[in-house]
């Protein structure tokens, strides 16, 4: 398996610079509003996770729980995870080396990490059609992906890369899913765009899809960008856009209710 070359998504820049409107107009709102408070912003996001229903509704997309008690674990473990996400950023620790993703397996997927603590994984593995890269090929693909992300100055199209080529790799023996979700959304989180998850069946469905043909196609041809793989960037960005317009208009409703309210009381 080969990296794929990171390219210059110049026909998507107006969609981020969309996203990027939007989040200005965000913190504009809790920086200069009376009636907004820095606090709204994190619990929006927190509040952001799924109710144990959708859990369960978008097995193997977001998660793996197949009944209700591993649905709670994973819950708890998500929280946990995004919970040291947080703190990390709060000491202006950005997602970008490798033990970052051992330290985000422990958190989010403990039982694979108790079996093959700080190793990555040591059987082949095939994702439908896709099969991973051999496991002596793992340390190196995991450690030349760190290196490519840092020449991708755009914190949108770096984090969606990663995504990408980690699934790819698939470095461990389970809970690749989630550590990579949680990565691409510190990254995200960091230069203070929303964290984006799979909210239901329909985006369960569109984003394994997508990213089995876009596999596929790598097989066929390694070193060129197919239609799939583009499609998988449109539909995070996408994602991403509608998180932000989502959590503006959040933003904005707490701020008028709280306005309502002590105009009544005056």
């Amino acid at each position: 398996m080969k990296l794929l070359q990171s390219r210059n998504y110049s026909n998507k820049q107006k969609k981020i610079a969309k996203i990027d409107s939007i989040l200005k107009s965000i913190y504009r709102l809790i920086i200069y509003s009376r009636y907004h408070l820095d606090d709204d912003l994190l619990d929006i996001y927190l509040s952001g996770m799924h109710n144990l229903k959708e859990l369960v509704g978008i097995k193997n997309a977001q998660m793996e729980a197949q009944n209700e008690e591993e649905a709670k674990e994973y819950l708890q473990n998500l929280k946990i995870s995004l919970d040291f996400v947080i703190d990390e950023i709060k000491s202006d620790n950005n997602f970008g080396r490798e033990v970052q993703l051992f330290q985000l397996l422990r958190l989010v997927s403990p039982e694979t990490s108790a079996i093959h603590p700080n190793r990555y994984r040591q059987t082949l593995v095939q994702i439908g059609a896709h099969i991973c890269p051999e496991p002596s090929l793992v340390p190196q693909l995991v450690s030349e992906l760190f290196y490519r992300i840092q020449s991708i100055s755009n914190p949108v199209k770096r984090a969606i890369y990663f995504h990408h080529e980690l699934i790819r790799i698939h470095p461990f023996a389970d809970g690749n899913g989630r550590v990579t979700r949680i990565a691409k959304n510190w990254m995200f989180m960091y230069d203070l765009y929303p964290p984006i998850f799979i909210i239901d069946a329909a985006q369960k469905k569109e984003y394994i899809t997508t990213l089995a043909n876009s596999f596929r196609g790598l097989m066929k041809n390694p070193n060129e960008w197919n239609d799939f793989t583009s499609l998988f960037f449109e539909q995070e960005i996408e994602r991403l856009l509608i998180n932000a317009s989502f959590l503006y208009e959040s933003i904005k409703q707490i701020g008028n209710s709280r306005e309502n309210s002590i105009i009544n009381q005056q």
